[in-house]
C-alpha cells in the first residue's frame, strides 16, 4: 500500500512540475507498453513502474497510451490493462493520468507470474490497437528478457505487420544461462531485430533510462 501511494504521489508531483506541453506534436503519438509477466521477469516490474510514470508525464493531451501484459496467451483483449487517449484539456488529462496510475497499481498488486511468454501474440495485439489510434507516431515499448516460451500447440509462425511502428526493447535483462554463454543473449537480440525489421518495423534496444528520455524528445 505504501508503494502504491508513493507511486501516485510521485506522479502527482511530476505532473504539477511539468504542466504545459512537453511534446510539440501533441496528439500524434501512441505508445503501447508490453510488460513481460513470466516467472523469470516479473521481479523487474518495479522498473516498469518508473517507465510508466515517465510516459504519463511525457505523453501530451491527445496522445494515447496502452499497457498490456505478456503471459502464456497474449493475443487477447483481456491482456490490455490500460487503453486511453488523454483529453485535450490539460487538467482533465492529468486527472486521467492519475487514474491510470492507480488502476495499474491495483492490477500489478494482483498480478501472478505466468508460466509461458507469448511475445508475438502481444505484438500482434499491439498492432491492432496502434492502428486504431491513427497516430502518426506509433511505438511499442517491449519490457521483456525476450525469451519467448510458447505453450504446446500455440502457433506464432506468421508475419506481424509492423510497418511504421518503432519497437523499442527496454531493460532486456540477461538470463542466468547468458552468463554461461553471452552469445545466447546477443543472438536473442539479433533474432528479434530480424523479426521486427523483416516485418516492416524499426528496432531499437535501450537499457539506460536517460537514453529513453532522449528517444522521446526526438519524436
Amino acid at each position: 500500500m505504501r508503494m502504491r501511494l508513493a507511486a501516485v504521489l510521485a506522479l502527482a508531483g511530476l505532473l504539477l512540475a511539468g504542466c504545459g506541453s512537453r511534446n510539440p506534436g501533441a496528439g500524434q503519438t501512441a505508445v503501447y507498453m508490453l510488460l513481460d509477466t513470466s516467472g523469470t521477469y516479473a521481479d523487474h516490474l518495479d522498473k516498469a513502474n518508473r517507465i510508466i510514470n515517465y510516459l504519463l508525464v511525457t505523453l501530451d493531451s491527445g496522445d494515447s497510451l496502452y499497457v498490456a501484459g505478456i503471459d502464456s496467451s497474449s493475443f487477447s483483449q483481456d491482456n490490455v490493462w490500460i487503453s486511453t487517449t488523454f483529453a485535450g484539456q490539460p487538467s482533465k488529462a492529468n486527472q486521467q493520468k492519475l487514474a491510470v496510475r492507480e488502476a495499474l497499481n491495483s492490477h500489478l498488486d494482483a498480478l501472478k507470474p505466468s508460466k509461458n511468454t507469448d511475445i508475438k501474440g502481444g505484438l500482434l495485439q499491439a498492432v491492432q490497437y496502434l492502428e486504431e489510434s491513427r497516430a502518426q507516431r506509433r511505438m511499442v515499448l517491449l519490457f521483456s528478457d525476450l525469451a519467448e516460451d510458447l505453450p504446446k500447440g500455440y502457433v506464432r509462425d506468421f508475419p506481424v505487420a509492423l510497418d511504421g511502428i518503432d519497437v523499442v526493447a527496454v531493460n532486456v535483462t540477461k538470463l542466468a544461462s547468458d552468463n554461461v554463454n553471452p552469445e545466447d543473449y546477443l543472438n536473442r537480440l539479433k533474432r528479434w531485430k530480424t523479426f521486427v525489421t523483416d516485418n516492416g518495423g524499426r528496432w531499437e534496444v535501450i537499457q539506460d533510462m536517460e537514453h529513453l528520455d532522449r528517444r522521446f524528445q526526438s519524436l
